[in-house]
């Protein structure tokens, strides 16, 4: 059997310029609209991930970049041998933990209540009051939890007191900063985080429910057995990408809420970083711990979109 070998003529090349160049003309518009949110990535994501390499040096800003003596794995040995690694480590870790395990399915319990919904008014009524916190900045947010927590006219210990129980100071508590900490997020981001979950029930096919209730299925089992699996893929791709942020706990909330008293339980990688690496000037060191949080974070997305395709799921990639 011969093979033959297909010789591209200049005219073939020119052929294949002036299809590209007729498609990008049909659709300039949509590239038009692509073209931010690609800057913005290539920009603010991928232009800066040359500075890693500081992690592997003793960066001197008189020096420059590449002037910089190369230090090899310093950093990450000061880090990982440092006394306090444990317990950063271990106060990042219960604090990633609580929000994917409190935080994380609430919007999707949010979005399925608004669903149930029949009267328009009441939904969108509903779905602006959970959203507006979003807006808010942690220093709103922190300090709307001053006043309501606080031991001096907050209102949780003048109710506490009303009922004769005793004062609790959850501003300086070690056992209450996580939970504290945790509720904040929940209350500002769930109504953010139902937008993707109700777009995604949108989509749903209503002749399933029509279905369903001929079958005499009831308003729970058409969640059930319609409802949370129409939505289970879209559920699976944002745990998955919330993965990859797992040691991200929000260094703006935290450092707002930290003090000296709960510094033991509260003070977490990014916080360190900006007390150790940016005020003190170690620019390597504190880009070798923000290497060693993405490092985790994607083994994090790649062990769990593995074992997404492992059960028939997509994955995102």
């Amino acid at each position: 059997m011969q093979m033959k070998l297909v010789k591209r003529t200049p005219g073939t090349t020119r052929s294949w310029a002036s299809a590209a160049k007729s498609r990008l003309a049909r659709n300039r518009w949509l590239y038009m609209m692509v073209l931010p949110g690609l800057l913005y990535f290539l920009v603010f994501k991928y232009w800066p991930m040359y500075g890693i390499f500081i992690a592997f040096k003793d960066y001197q800003p008189f020096l420059g970049f590449w002037e910089s003596p190369f230090v090899g794995l310093k950093h990450f040995e000061r880090l990982f041998g440092d006394s306090g690694f444990l317990v950063l480590f271990r106060n990042t870790l219960i604090l990633a933990t609580y929000n994917i395990l409190f935080f994380f399915p609430l919007p999707i319990v949010i979005a399925l209540m608004l669903n149930e919904l029949r009267q328009e008014f009441v939904k969108r009524t509903v779905q602006t009051l959970v959203y507006i916190p979003h807006f808010m900045s942690w220093v709103v947010v922190v300090g709307i939890a001053y006043m309501f927590f606080t031991t001096e006219g907050g209102i949780v210990n003048e109710l506490i007191a009303k009922f004769g129980g005793e004062k609790i100071n959850f501003l300086i508590s070690n056992e209450w900063f996580r939970f504290m900490v945790t509720a904040e997020v929940m209350w500002k981001e769930t109504g953010w985080g139902t937008i993707i979950f109700l777009a995604a029930l949108s989509g749903v096919d209503p002749q399933l429910y029509e279905a369903a209730r001929m079958d005499g299925a009831n308003r729970l089992r058409q969640m059930w057995h319609i409802t949370l699996p129409a939505i289970r893929s879209t559920i699976i791709i944002l745990l998955i990408l919330r993965l990859g942020d797992f040691l991200d706990t929000g260094f703006e909330q935290i450092f707002l809420m930290l003090n000296a008293m709960n510094r033991e339980v509260g003070e977490v990688f990014d916080t360190y970083v900006y007390s150790v690496g940016i005020s003190q000037g170690q620019y390597s060191f504190s880009t070798a711990v923000g290497l060693f949080k993405s490092i985790v974070g994607l083994v994090l997305v790649v062990a769990a979109n593995r074992l997404a395709k492992k059960f028939g799921e997509e994955g995102i990639y």
